[in-house]
């Protein structure tokens, strides 16, 4: 596996998506939790959605309950909670670990082409992976990255 596209994730709904979908498109894969001191970054990932979309960005959301048990709903919950609290229109995927022997395939390729402070181990929720329309991995931000951060670099990763 060499690009996001290689992958595929089940959506939160159940149904298998293929991420060759989002070929073309700038992808900002975040691991996410209902229950975190950095739940409210759900509402600067959807003002990035809303602001970017247009361009050809799109926020891939993939819930974990691998850091201190901050998402225990299931896949309804999760969406409803997302949806209701935060107006969260762009994709969220089915729960999944991202560290250890059961870590979803995508996020052990994501930590491998970016690791960070702990090595390649995601550190916590909210860590962000920033992906070219080329399906690579450009960066890697820390959980307390605030998604209003991002902007120059994605203004540079979408051009104009």
């Amino acid at each position: 596996m060499t690009t996001l596209h290689d992958f595929t994730a089940t959506g939160i709904d159940g149904t298998e998506v293929d991420l060759s979908a989002y070929d073309g498109e700038v992808v900002l894969v975040v691991n996410t939790a209902s229950q975190c001191g950095l739940t409210p970054q759900y509402q600067g990932l959807q003002q990035l959605q809303d602001e970017y979309a247009e361009r050809g960005f799109t926020v891939l959301g993939f819930p974990c309950d691998q850091f201190g048990h901050q998402e225990p709903g299931d896949e309804t919950e999760i969406q409803g909670f997302c949806e209701r609290n935060f107006g969260v229109t762009f994709p969220m995927f089915s729960k999944i670990d991202v560290n250890g022997d059961d870590a979803h395939p995508l996020f052990r390729w994501l930590r491998s082409e970016k690791g960070g402070v702990l090595g390649d181990r995601v550190k916590w929720n909210f860590t962000k992976f920033l992906v070219g329309r080329d399906g690579r991995v450009i960066a890697r931000y820390a959980p307390t990255t605030k998604p209003e951060k991002l902007a120059s670099d994605l203004e540079k990763t979408l051009g104009s």
